[in-house]
Formats: C-alpha cells, sequence, structure tokens
C-alpha cells in the first residue's frame, strides 16, 4: 500500500474499529500524522493542535485494526498510558500481518 492510499483509507474508515490494517497502512499514516504535526507545529500551536484533533479518532481506530491484524485485541492499544511499558506496543506494530483469517475478519487486501 502506497502513502496516499493508506492515508485516505484511514480516514475513510476513521471510526470503524472492527476489521483489520496493513502494517504498512498503519506505518503510512503514523508518518502522515507526523509530518503534519511537525510542520503545524512550526506555524502555530493552534493549528498543531488541529491536526491532533483531526487525526486522534483515525490513529486510534487504525492501531486497534493493526493489532487485530496481528491478532491481538485492540484494547491492548491502552498499554500505552503506561510509561516504558507502552513500548510494547512498538514491538506489536511491527509485527507481519497474519496471513489467515482470524476472529476478526480475512486479510486485508495489499
Amino acid at each position: 500500500m502506497d502513502f496516499m492510499t493508506a492515508v485516505k483509507t484511514c480516514f475513510a474508515k476513521f471510526a470503524d474499529f472492527s476489521g483489520r490494517a496493513t502494517r504498512s497502512e498503519y506505518w503510512w499514516f503514523v508518518l502522515a500524522y507526523f509530518v503534519l504535526a511537525l510542520v503545524g507545529s512550526f506555524i502555530h500551536q493552534y493549528v498543531y493542535f488541529l491536526v491532533v484533533l483531526v487525526f486522534l479518532v483515525p490513529m486510534i481506530s487504525a492501531g486497534v485494526r493493526r493489532l487485530h491484524d496481528i491478532g491481538k485485541t485492540g484494547w491492548l492499544l491502552l498499554i500505552g498510558i503506561i510509561p516504558l511499558v507502552g513500548l510494547v506496543l512498538i514491538y506489536f506494530m511491527v509485527q507481519p500481518s497474519q496471513a489467515e483469517a482470524n476472529q476478526y475478519g480475512a486479510p486485508p487486501v495489499a
């Protein structure tokens, strides 16, 4: 999945917490968020706040769908609240997708 497709997909499924998201879809979306947040922070604090607000729900839903893709529950996203323990989420997010269907659906089409 390329950059633009990933961003469009994540915004199209902004409140869809079911299903699965590929590794490339998730990481391209995270990259888009970081780039826009960085640019927004240089422009003005209100622009930065607006970028964070716009990306909040889509980022959470993409994270939940990414965890579903590796066969984990989306509730594991909450361990990101715990300092240092939340680093385990990075390990989960870089894991390859399950090739077969799991309890969260069929593998997404890349």
